[in-house]
């Protein structure tokens, strides 16, 4: 069985066909995912979706970076509320300058607040980032006596970047279909990082891997991702399989 870590099937350009979508993903040989949270607008279709399917979809609950703006304190108030609804990590929850700067501030405090939310839960966090790498290992080292673990979502970056997380806290790195591109650089990247600090995910439905590039990606892709793992490492599919699938055991404890 694979685990896909990180996959938004509540998406409103996937939602449609949902239920299929699983049905595919289960066939393919993917038994569990796990939905990222994104903000107090999409929250209630995750919950409904994951109510659907007890065992196989898992939710996190957090607010994307994204979201961020003046507000950004009541959206985190609303959070306490979906503790007792099975949720497995806090995320996605991060720092992403790449299309502006204008909440910059708010974002870093946003970060702060939820990843002490996570240590209090005792639940690990998902984190997304873009351009902003200085920025959130400050952060982490402010926090590191929280004894914080997780995973960085969609890593694309190199091995002297995972080598500098590990310094701030029990993270791994989540994997996926950018590893399969024309000359992806974090195909270096994930030759070096041991792989009980890989997970596999598909960030659906975005970054589908090759041969899908530039469509709609879905949990069933992940074996693709798998595979190319599997190259890079030199090893069997049937390793990356039962490595990554036993990490995401460990790390969300499903």
């Amino acid at each position: 069985m694979f685990i896909d870590t990180h996959t938004h099937l509540y998406d409103e350009w996937l939602l449609p066909d949902a239920e299929e979508a699983i049905a595919r993903a289960k066939e393919a040989g993917v038994g569990k995912m796990i939905q990222p949270d994104v903000d107090s607008r999409e929250r209630d279709a995750l919950f409904r979706l994951n109510d659907a399917h007890p065992g196989v979809l898992y939710p996190m609950i957090g607010l994307y970076p994204g979201s961020v703006d003046a507000r950004w304190q009541e959206e985190i108030d609303l959070l306490p509320a979906y503790r007792d609804r099975g949720i497995v990590a806090v995320g996605e929850i991060g720092l992403d300058y790449h299309e502006g700067i204008e909440f910059k501030q708010q974002q870093k405090e946003a970060l702060r607040v939820q990843l002490e939310m996570a240590a209090e839960w005792d639940l690990p966090v998902n984190i997304h980032l873009r351009d902003a790498w200085e920025d959130l290992f400050s952060i982490l080292s402010d926090c590191r006596h929280l004894g914080l673990r997780g995973n960085l979502h969609c890593f694309t970056s190199s091995y002297e970047i995972y080598r500098r997380a590990r310094q701030y806290g029990d993270f791994s790195v989540g994997i996926g279909g950018v590893v399969t591109f024309k000359n992806a650089s974090v195909a270096e990247a994930v030759r070096k990082i041991p792989m009980e600090h890989i997970l596999l995910e598909t960030d659906a439905p975005y970054l589908a891997p090759v041969p899908h590039r530039g469509h709609r990606n879905e949990s069933a892709y992940l074996p693709l991702i798998a595979a190319k793992v599997a190259q890079l490492k030199g090893v069997f599919l049937e390793e990356i399989e039962e490595t990554t699938t036993r990490n995401a055991q460990k790390l969300f404890r499903i």
